[in-house]
């Protein structure tokens, strides 16, 4: 158990204006002197480095009414030591706490629930892992209105105020996070400017209720969230709460994009990416270009700017009602790819991906255990997310993650097209590019790129609408290499 015992004569108040509350037995004060005692000296954007590879304990202390009502066993002090012996590092844990005593407006949390979510965080503790608890979901009270503000704040700051006395001694390895995917009911499209505003103030509420518990927690690293934990909202519309320790929190985002590929349990789109061979089974957007670019917005907007970032929830669910063998096999690789890239996309700008394990392994199931026996039930996709290789899934030639392990051409996507498409590339290694388009008798139609580019996965856009119908050509030049792939314009 990654404590801190303190034996002290008194007891300090951090904020002055509130007496600290001393009740009969074993009831803490309100607030001790803040005490740096095993918190480190570590920025998150330091600790976040240490953290890496993150795994989620989903469905499970944050489902309702019970840890077992959907459908995941208790979970077990052996099964925690099988996820650190697969090679996690840090454990997500989504805590639902409305398990209230007598009058539930007070939300008194239960101290035997209370008690229970401090041993499943001392499972992983013992095998020094980083732990980060929530307040999630929670059949949705938390409302982002100005009509519901009030008392979501109320509930939040007492519930997150027995949270923070009851883990209070902890060390730097357990981290707060205030909410989860914070959002009106139903809607999770663009937020109002009401939305974000009250959001905010929702992360200042939880930063200083947990700050004003004083002694370990005064310097707990804390993590607040975005809208609806969405990569553009956050950068958008994000306002750091106000905190009076600095370089101690991380901002939170999920990512599930593209949603026909990862999650749509309706869908039959089986690829995904620049290796994608058949478009009719490939989504159109959110490629390796995108999530790149996503993933960049948040380490120049909050990663360099001195905040660590946590990326709590990621997956692509497992598949099998598909329509064949065969297709069920071609989703399989494009999901492996498609995690190991994604991971490493992650973690190349500094991020913490965590990835999301709802326990269930089957047809869209994300599971990577057999939460009753601790046994690997995804072995590629573990080893996709805690290993440093990729494979490629057309040729399934091993790839370097960090950086490609050759110059590559991707076929354009779409294409046919009609009027725009993309064209993806690897760069092995800083090269000078050349990138044009030509008709099929050799006439230069477009200059698409011509800079010298560091070494990683690009794409560029070809606008064709002036142009005719047609086959055309699209040649690359870098670095010594040379490659020439065809394109078809339907108009």
């Amino acid at each position: 158990m990654k404590k801190i015992w303190l034996i002290t004569a008194f007891l300090f108040i951090v904020n002055a204006a509130r007496p600290a509350v001393f009740e009969v037995g074993t009831a803490l004060a309100d607030s001790t002197a803040p005490d740096t005692t095993g918190m480190g000296t570590w920025t998150s954007v330091e600790l976040a480095k240490k953290m890496i590879p993150g795994w989620n304990l989903g469905n499970t202390l944050e489902a309702l009414p019970t840890e077992t009502s959907w459908g995941n066993p208790l979970t077990t002090r052996s099964f925690m030591d099988a996820v650190k012996e697969a090679g996690f590092n840090s454990v997500r844990i989504p805590v639902a706490w409305s398990k209230f005593t007598g009058d539930p407006s007070d939300y008194t949390i239960d101290p035997a629930w209370l008690n229970r979510v401090e041993e499943v965080v001392d499972y992983a503790l013992d095998n020094d892992m980083f732990v980060i608890i929530n307040e999630h979901w929670d059949n949705g009270w938390q409302v982002p209105t100005y009509a519901d503000s009030a008392a979501v704040s109320q509930r939040l700051a007492a519930m997150w105020k027995q949270i923070a006395i009851h883990f209070r001694d902890f060390d730097h390895h357990l981290l707060f996070a205030g909410t989860n995917e914070i959002h009106v009911p139903d809607q999770w499209g663009a937020p109002t400017l009401e939305n974000i505003a009250v959001q905010n103030s929702f992360n200042q509420t939880f930063v200083r209720t947990v700050r004003s518990t004083g002694g370990c927690n005064y310097y707990r690293y804390l993590a607040v969230q975005g809208y609806v934990t969405n990569i553009d909202y956050t950068v958008r519309y994000f306002v750091a709460p106000a905190d009076p320790v600095p370089d101690r929190l991380f901002v939170e985002v999920h990512y599930y994009d593209p949603y026909n590929f990862t999650l749509n349990s309706d869908d039959r789109i089986t690829q995904w990416g620049m290796y994608a061979t058949d478009p009719s089974r490939t989504e159109t957007w959110a490629n390796e270009s995108y999530a790149n670019s996503q993933f960049r917005k948040m380490k120049t907007n909050f990663v360099d700017n001195g905040f660590g970032v946590i990326l709590g929830e990621y997956c692509a669910t497992n598949r099998t009602n598909l329509g064949s063998p065969e297709r069920n096999e071609e989703y399989a690789r494009y999901r492996l790819y498609y995690t190991q890239y994604i991971t490493r996309a992650m973690v190349r700008q500094d991020l913490v991906p965590y990835y999301w394990d709802a326990g269930y392994y089957g047809n869209h199931g994300s599971g990577l255990f057999n939460r009753s026996t601790g046994e690997i039930v995804d072995p590629d996709i573990l080893d996709a997310v805690v290993d440093t290789s990729i494979v490629d899934p057309v040729t399934g030639m091993d790839r370097s993650s960090r950086i490609p392990a050759g110059f590559f051409l991707g076929q354009n996507y779409p294409n046919p097209f009609n009027p725009s498409t993309h064209i993806g590339y690897h760069l092995p290694a800083k090269s000078q590019v050349v990138l044009k388009v030509f008709d099929t008798i050799g006439r230069e139609i477009a200059m698409l790129v011509n800079e010298r580019q560091t070494a990683g996965d690009h794409s560029v856009r070809f606008d064709a609408h002036n142009c005719p119908g047609g086959v055309y050509l699209y040649r690359i030049e870098a670095g010594g290499y040379r490659d020439t792939r065809k394109l078809v314009l339907l108009k």
